[in-house]
């Protein structure tokens, strides 16, 4: 499957055309995608947040012209096009409301502002679902017709699609699966959101590490001892090259964090009984490319098969997610395309 970084000659792209913008804090990825979902043009603009969004949609639509005039093409071209930000949002109205990380984009209208730029019409989208339906479509779960996202990175986050439908909810909260309860104890870890016992408290790569600070506080044995002495960053990537080299308490801490996604898996599983759960983000271990991120894929596996009702325990599909940071932009094009078929 192409990828923004392998687009497909226009020669070869099929009609009609979608533009997916993904905005993240640092960066906004432009994508064209054909009406198979492979892209055949991208490229990505400096966020410059502080500029606010008036000043990131005036460069946006700048660089989709650009685009355009490249491949001598129209804006007419470009039948829908589809924008996905950061939450919190409220998608019905198309206003991006209080992103934690974006403060100069609070309780903007992002949506229509785009429209207006550019000219077509817009669908807007939760970053991590853009991410699911991008998986959904064309990645690791296009064989399904339902599947949930786990983006697991800095925090965790969660997209859910079924029957081609993002499940944004009734207030445009729907799909946090980073914020489901694991524990619920009042000793339960804190939640970057401000809450108790969240997956994101214990599944994240923030908690990996946080759980590793507190282990070698605690006196325990590890390689990690030298590294840190030596001026290195604690890291997930630091845990990772550890474990791979033998040590104990690194590849203890990342079997854990498999074992607290797997608990959560199984909440989703027997909440929405999705044909695939995919494991997208930054922190997947190498993925199927290296032993340890096969060691963490199966360990989510076995507590699944543990814990979960045996029939969909045995009958969904749990792997890496394939579309990497492209997920996003292809996802919102994909959901301009799914609403343009709708017309």
């Amino acid at each position: 499957m192409s990828n923004s970084h392998e687009p497909i000659p226009l020669s070869q792209a099929q009609r009609p055309f979608f533009v997916g913008v993904d905005v993240g804090g640092t960066n906004i990825k432009i994508g064209f995608v054909d009406d198979l979902g492979q892209t055949f043009a991208f490229t990505s603009i400096p966020t410059e947040e502080e500029k606010g969004p008036e000043d990131a949609i005036e460069r946006t639509t700048t660089a989709i012209r650009r685009m355009l005039a490249d491949r001598q093409m129209q804006m007419e071209d470009i039948a829908a096009v589809g924008l996905g930000t950061p939450g919190t949002m409220d998608i019905p109205a198309g206003m991006i409301l209080e992103p934690p990380n974006m403060p100069a984009w609070r309780n903007f209208p992002v949506r229509d502002r785009l429209s207006q730029a550019c000219g077509r019409p817009v669908s807007y989208a939760n970053d991590a679902n853009a991410a699911a339906y991008g998986e959904y479509w064309v990645g690791s779960g296009r064989e399904f017709p339902s599947i949930v996202l786990l983006t697991l990175g800095t925090g965790v986050g969660g997209g859910i699609i079924i029957g081609d439908l993002s499940i944004d909810g009734e207030n445009s909260h729907g799909s946090e699966c980073g914020h489901i309860i694991i524990d619920y104890h009042d000793t339960a870890r804190m939640c970057g959101c401000g809450q108790r016992g969240h997956l994101e408290a214990y599944g994240s790569a923030t908690a990996l590490v946080k759980r590793a600070e507190e282990a070698l506080e605690a006196g325990r044995p590890s390689s990690l001892r030298a590294a840190l002495d030596a001026g290195q960053t604690l890291s997930g990537l630091m845990l990772a090259r550890h474990a791979e080299d033998g040590d104990e308490l690194s590849l203890e801490l990342i079997m854990e964090t498999a074992f607290y996604l797997g608990i959560a898996g199984v909440t989703l599983i027997h909440t929405i009984d999705p044909g695939a759960l995919i494991l997208g983000g930054a922190m997947n271990f190498g993925g199927h490319n290296r032993d340890l991120g096969r060691r963490f894929l199966e360990r989510i596996r076995e507590v699944v098969r543990e814990r979960a009702f045996p029939v969909p325990a045995s009958r969904v599909v749990i792997d890496y997610a394939s579309l990497g940071g492209d997920a996003g932009y292809i996802g919102v094009a994909g959901i301009a395309r799914a609403a343009y078929r709708k017309k």
